[in-house]
């Protein structure tokens, strides 16, 4: 009888189980973190859903600029303009601007560009909506003032981010240490801040100016493959697009372990410094699940 029971209750804990597993993978849900839920990183979910997550974020970006009084305009002296802009790239042959933030899912996002340039037959279907060549640069901050503000009004904008603490390990990962370890290249970081800046570790605000460039497309690291076929198809190209498969959702998995292991190298005080460095970057775009936010900026800033 007793065996009858605890087959019974195997039975019934693996159908609930599996109408959970079931639910999760079919059901696109948006937390209060502006993101996809987890658990649905690698499964299709619709356009609207996409689409909403992308207002969402669009939002509390601009709450951002608006309660940190940031400069929202772009500078009106040559010089000062493109060293604004100098980490803005630019593709003039589908009219995109991006901000080259390394780590953050830029690469494949370059190398998708590439592969489109050389392909003859792959063309926007909308219209241009602004005709002048600007020529093959792909650097923004070359060109004059007056072509900077045309093609920031008409080219679609994209900035990729990534957790704050996940670009440091990358940064870290590809030898930009110096032999250091990684609590000591934290704190080299921390101590030099200005002086020691590396676009690896520049907080995103920084490096990208998200309240000066009005960005069309904020496209978090781990959800590459379904927000950058949205960006896509919005954008004109046709529902044929072949995009190549993004590996980013199974590399945010591995950094699960890694991340944690790192985390408890550093002191208390160099947590809560990083808090203070990286905290317009989380202000600004809330990364879900973020160790070093959830496990120390939050009691920080309560």
């Amino acid at each position: 009888m007793r065996f009858l029971i605890r087959v019974f209750i195997i039975i019934v804990s693996f159908g609930f189980i599996s109408i959970l597993w079931f639910i999760r993978r079919h059901t696109p849900l948006i937390q209060d973190n502006l993101s996809i839920k987890d658990e649905g990183a690698d499964s299709p979910v619709t356009f609207d859903t996409l689409l909403h997550v992308q207002l969402l974020k669009k939002k509390t970006l601009r709450s951002f600029c608006s309660k940190r009084s940031k400069i929202n305009q772009l500078p009106h002296t040559q010089q000062e303009a493109s060293q604004t802009l100098s980490s803005i790239a630019v593709n003039n042959k589908f009219n995109f601007l991006y901000c080259k933030a390394p780590g953050t899912g830029v690469e494949g996002w370059e190398q998708l560009l590439e592969m489109l340039m050389e392909k003859e037959d792959v063309t926007l279907q909308m219209p241009v909506h602004y005709h002048q060549q600007f020529g093959t640069s792909k650097a923004l901050s070359e060109y004059n003032v007056t072509s900077m503000e045309a093609m920031l009004k008409s080219y679609t904008k994209v900035i990729f981010i990534r957790d704050p603490f996940q670009r440091l390990i990358y940064a870290y990962m590809h030898g930009l240490a110096e032999g250091l370890n990684f609590e000591e290249f934290i704190q080299y970081i921390l101590d030099g801040q200005s002086r020691n800046a590396n676009a690896e570790w520049t907080p995103l605000v920084s490096l990208c100016h998200p309240c000066i460039v009005q960005y069309d497309y904020i496209v978090m690291f781990g959800f590459l493959g379904s927000e950058v076929r949205h960006l896509m198809l919005q954008t004109g190209f046709p529902e044929s697009i072949q995009i190549p498969e993004f590996i980013d959702s199974k590399v945010r998995w591995t950094y699960s372990w890694l991340e944690e292991q790192m985390f408890n190298e550093l002191s208390l005080v160099q947590r809560k410094q990083l808090c203070h460095f990286f905290r317009f970057d989380f202000a600004a775009f809330r990364f879900p699940h973020s160790l070093l936010w959830d496990l120390t900026c939050i009691s920080e800033s309560s």
